[in-house]
């Protein structure tokens, strides 16, 4: 299941870091934040529940920007 979702991200630095940070989330299969357009796409594993999932990219996208918002 792959879902797109609103970020505020400040740079596209942290865009790509975020990215490289929310592939290592367990039950990420892919992913990609676009700095340009605000938008991250989630691509999930299957079985794996969106919502859950996201609350822990949103820990990990904190770490490389504490400000970073993502409309879930």
């Amino acid at each position: 299941m792959k879902k797109t979702y609103k970020i505020e991200v400040d740079c596209a630095n942290c865009a790509n870091l975020m990215e490289e940070t929310t592939r290592k989330v367990a039950g990420v299969a892919a992913a990609t934040v676009n700095f340009m357009t605000q938008k991250m796409v989630v691509e999930f594993e299957d079985g794996q529940e969106p919502a859950r999932v996201m609350k822990d990219v949103l820990k990990a996208c904190k770490k490389v920007e504490p400000d970073c918002e993502i409309e879930l």
